[in-house]
């Protein structure tokens, strides 16, 4: 979806229509999207993940730095998850306030208002649905509401960050419950395993296993991917 309506859309490079569009016949994997209309352009890429849905809604500007939009997508699991650009954003839930973004919350299934706001840019609320059994990440491009472009940087959030697992020398990476050596193993995962990213801590990931497991990781034996 779009703002103005009726932009054309790209999907790795090839037009395929105007916004409003849906597709449900894509298989899952990764997929550049682009949004264009009248010389306002959004590009980012997104995941597409089995018998989920994933949105993609843009307001689009002349300039990047006051285009919004998000990018709400579901992955196995359970709770709310959201990302911002700027981070260190406010997040709140249902008029309930929960902290600063990257945040990972245990939220109850159902339908919920998510507000993410930030000093000096326009505050974004999105209205969607938990599913049972699943997690919504939300990762949230905010606008400038003030033009101070020399102070401040605006790189665009394509979808949730994360990590692949490098070589080590068991084959295998452990997941534990806290951050640190002295935390307890409760998964392995293998190399080249995707997870996705939900907080950087000094040394260790905390991250999102596909199965919805959360834990931590060395940082030492992952690195970023490109988004």
């Amino acid at each position: 979806m779009s703002e103005p309506a009726e932009a054309q859309v790209f999907l790795d490079g090839l037009e395929i229509g105007k916004t409003p569009y849906e597709n449900q016949s894509l298989e899952p994997k990764e997929y550049l999207v682009k949004v264009e209309k009248d010389g306002m352009v959004w590009q980012g890429k997104i995941n597409l993940k089995t018998q989920t849905l994933t949105v993609v809604n843009r307001e689009l500007s002349e300039g990047q730095a006051f285009g919004a939009g998000e990018i709400l997508s579901l992955d196995k699991g359970r709770g709310l998850t959201v990302i911002s650009n700027p981070s260190s954003a406010e997040v709140e839930v249902d008029g309930k306030s929960y902290g600063q973004t990257p945040i990972s919350l245990d939220i109850s299934s159902g339908e919920h208002t998510i507000s993410v706001k930030h000093a000096n840019y326009s505050q974004r609320s999105i209205r969607a649905v938990i599913p049972d059994k699943l997690n919504l990440t939300v990762s949230v491009d905010l606008a400038l509401s003030e033009a101070d472009l020399t102070s401040i940087s605006t790189p665009v959030i394509t979808q949730t960050p994360q990590v692949l697992v490098k070589q080590t020398p068991t084959g295998f990476l452990r997941v534990r419950d806290k951050a640190g050596l002295a935390g307890n193993e409760i998964a392995q995962v293998k190399v080249g395993d995707s997870l996705i990213l939900l907080e950087e801590l000094s040394g260790w990931d905390k991250v999102r296993l596909s199965n919805g497991t959360e834990g931590f990781v060395s940082s030492a034996y992952v690195e970023k991917q490109n988004q």
